[in-house]
């Protein structure tokens, strides 16, 4: 114990104008009436205190802080009669201070030792300037007025938390400071004036309640006599366990790496030890089958052990399967012992250099939802009571990697919704409107059926990239094939004839070049393709099976030919795997460009965009006041939509003429815009998963759209659409006027021509009257608007 006066706020505070000084007479008051009522052996320890008042003759009157160290002996006993009886004194963190006032005249040795060191400002805990410290103490000392001399309760409880590194680990250790404020009497110097209750309830609770209590009762009618005893606590343990809640409640995308870093930082600090290493592993599940998980929290070390770099997706599965089914503990201060050189799943743990290791399965909701592993590398060891500090941890580490899975299932849910269904952000909310609309006249057991998803009064905006003349390609990649395969079987079939040159040779000879000479023809339909199949892959299959088992002196023979018939691999499958191939760089060069663009065409305004594989991609886009009602919708943002239309045409017809060098085959797109300047709606069609048009006018511009794509130029034999040419379809002069300016713009610019071709189309059934557009696009370096 000793007598030294310093202040506990290190100087945070701000001077109060108030009567205050030390005295003992609060506190002796305090033990003479605990003698007068004490019936048991602690009355003796009161007279005690009582008489070594007497003993040393102590004032009744106010003490000064500098004069304090005379009274050390007196002060012994105050300590004696308020801290635990059965405490140790080297092990307590106890003071006296100013009534009031965070100026400290008396403390444990332990209590001065740690307000040596400096104090940290940690984001976990509270800390406070001068101004909030001084406003924090007025409301405290208002509220002891309002108890003490009103008999009015106000919710006040005297706490400070304080935070120091730990010199031993480098680790923040957290206490919480108590002030008991019992040993402080408040006289007032006059009358005390009449306050209405009902306002000043409701007028405390504010920020600045105690503001209204500063000018009833100015603290001028007061004087404060006694001491405060402060107490403080080591609370590392629950601010640790408390941090990773705040971590969880706190989760601010994109800081997935500094949230695992603190939880962490938060499980070291609850053990206490910057040596000892943790991960976090995550059970996650696909159809009730665990599968990897993508984030990394901690070390990283069950990821390396337990992840795809050392385990199959099935190896995986099967163990933690295996593991999920019985669940338990591991525990081993050194996994190279004796023993532990037995357990097989220890040895990749070994290899990277981990002594001490403990796998805990972690459980929320009784459902094992991961593992939280704890181990350190070779240098550093820990013990099972090292391990049992992790117990407060536990239901708070639960809910992290439960959080986790839920997001890992909500982000397949979100893949789901935008890869495979027409629900889309943009659209999600009639969707959530509708199911909560269900949902509420089922509870209320009303009539309930689905109520149409309609989209009213929406733009459309339609694009078609094609790839020119696939079908004619891919039909001449069929012949050419099978072509190839024909003449590898009739030279195959007259080898063979060395071993077998009966009639069924013959007839298989003959029919071969038959089959040649079909090819050829301008006869040649799919019902022919479709027998030569048949007769390519079964009879004649058949045919050289039987020979082999026949002749097996001819499988050499034969083996080449099955080989060259191979799907991967076969000289027989060459041009159309080529043809496939530059399809798919194509479609797969458009798709990701659009899978770009589509979330920057949610920013203006929200719209439902979607795509359709056909040869080429086609897309639909839908735009109006009814998509997004709470957002204005304004005539420019359909003008933005539009210019994205023609600037993401040349984007697209540029990127795939640069994949012509690396095509297998080479082919060229085609680039379409319908344009529809009305107004029109949609609806979300259950059965077919996928919005459409509404009404007999709309359904007039759905029809539009699937017969213009081979529209040919009136009074010729040329379809409209061409390679490096964007081509634009509409109905009347103003329905092309929003476009004409983009036009412009874009020929200024050198991204298209400066050649406008205006064309009239074919009729088609049930439609005339079309118009095109055909605009030239520049290939050259330029920097296309998008």
């Amino acid at each position: 114990m000793k007598v030294k006066i310093l202040d506990f706020s290190g100087l945070q505070t701000q001077e109060l104008d108030v009567d205050a000084a030390i005295s003992f007479m609060p506190f002796i008051r305090f033990v003479a009436r605990r003698a007068a009522e004490e019936t048991t052996p602690k009355a003796v320890f009161y007279n005690q205190i009582l008489a070594c008042f007497q003993q040393y003759n102590i004032p009744a009157t106010d003490i000064p802080i500098e004069d304090i160290g005379q009274y050390e002996r007196f002060l012994e006993h105050i300590y004696s009669s308020v801290s635990p009886v059965l405490a140790l004194e080297k092990e307590v963190v106890w003071a006296l201070s100013f009534p009031l006032n965070p100026k400290i005249f008396y403390g444990t040795d332990l209590f001065y030792e740690m307000l040596a060191q400096k104090p940290l400002d940690d984001g976990n805990i509270d800390t406070k300037s001068p101004a909030e410290f001084a406003k924090e103490r007025l409301r405290v000392i208002y509220a002891l007025i309002m108890q003490r001399l009103y008999d009015f309760q106000v919710p006040s409880k005297i706490q400070q938390y304080y935070t120091w590194t730990n010199p031993e680990t480098g680790l923040l250790r957290y206490f919480e400071v108590f002030v008991n404020t019992d040993f402080v009497e408040i006289t007032p110097k006059s009358e005390l004036p009449v306050l209405d209750f009902s306002e000043l309830y409701a007028r405390f609770s504010e920020e600045n309640g105690h503001l209204l209590l500063e000018n009833v009762l100015p603290l001028s009618l007061f004087k404060f006599r006694g001491f405060s005893v402060l107490t403080v606590s080591d609370i590392t343990s629950r601010t640790a366990v408390e941090n990773i809640r705040k971590i969880r409640l706190n989760r601010i995308p994109g800081q997935e790496a500094e949230r695992y870093h603190n939880i962490i930082h938060s499980l070291k600090t609850l053990v206490q030890n910057n040596r000892i290493e943790f991960d976090m592993f995550p059970f996650v599940r696909v159809n009730k089958r665990a599968v990897y998980g993508y984030e990394t929290a901690g070390t990283g070390i069950m990821f390396r052990v337990w992840g795809q770099d050392r385990l199959t997706p099935e190896a995986f599965s099967k163990q933690a399967e295996s593991y999920a089914a019985k669940p338990i503990s591991f525990y081993s201060p050194d996994i190279s012992g004796i023993k532990e050189m037995q357990i097989a799943f220890l040895e990749p743990f070994r290899k990277e250099g981990v002594r001490s290791l403990a796998l805990l399965p972690v459980f929320f909701d009784e459902i094992l939802v991961g593992v939280l592993c704890m181990h350190t590398w070779q240098d550093e060891v820990f013990d099972e009571k090292t391990l049992s500090m992790l117990e407060p941890a536990f239901e708070p580490v639960g809910q992290l990697l439960q959080i986790y899975i839920d997001e890992f299932n909500l982000e397949l849910e979100n893949i789901i919704k935008e890869k495979f269904t027409s629900i889309q952000p943009s659209v999600q909310w009639k969707f959530n409107e509708a199911a909560w609309h269900y949902l509420h006249r089922k509870k209320r057991k009303l009539p309930v059926e689905t109520e149409p998803i309609t989209f009213q009064k929406v733009y459309p905006l339609y694009g078609a990239i094609d790839i020119r003349n696939s079908t004619l390609e891919r039909n001449a990649a069929i012949t050419k094939d099978l072509n190839t395969h024909l003449t590898l079987l009739s030279n195959a079939l007259a080898t063979l004839q060395r071993w077998d040159n009966s009639s069924l040779m013959q007839e298989f000879s003959y029919t071969c070049k038959k089959w040649q000479g079909a090819l050829e023809s301008e006869a040649w339909s799919s019902a022919g393709e479709n027998n030569l199949n048949q007769f390519l892959n079964l009879e004649s299959r058949d045919y050289l099976s039987h020979l082999a088992d026949q002749h097996p002196e001819t499988n050499p023979i034969i083996a080449a030919y099955l080989n060259a018939t191979q799907l991967e691999t076969g000289e027989v499958f060459s041009n159309r795997r080529a043809f496939e191939a530059s399809m798919k760089m194509i479609n797969d060069a458009v798709n990701n460009y659009f899978e770009i663009e589509k979330d920057k065409l949610q920013q203006p305004f929200p719209c439902y965009f979607e795509k359709f594989r056909t040869d080429g991609v086609e897309y639909d886009i839908y735009i109006g006041q009814s998509i997004s009602p709470e957002k204005p919708f304004n005539n420019f943002h359909l003008k933005n939509l539009r210019l994205w239309q023609l600037s993401s045409m040349i984007a697209i017809a540029k990127t795939t003429k640069a994949l012509l060098t690396d095509m297998p085959k080479a082919l060229s797109t085609t680039q379409l815009i319908f344009i529809h300047n009305h107004m029109i709606d949609i609806s979300f069609r259950a059965d077919e998963r996928k919005f459409d048009v509404e009404g007999a006018y709309n359904i007039r511009y759905q029809m539009i759209k699937k017969r213009i794509d081979k529209v040919h130029i009136r009074n010729t034999n040329q379809r409209l659409t061409q390679p490096d040419k964007i081509a634009l379809i509409f109905l009347n002069d103003r329905d092309i006027e929003d476009y004409l300016p983009f036009i412009r713009f874009l020929q200024e610019t050198n991204a298209l021509t400066s050649e406008t071709e205006r064309l009239e189309l074919e009729d088609l059934q049930g439609l005339s009257g079309l118009h095109a557009l055909r605009l030239g696009i520049v290939y050259e370096q330029t920097i296309i608007p998008l």
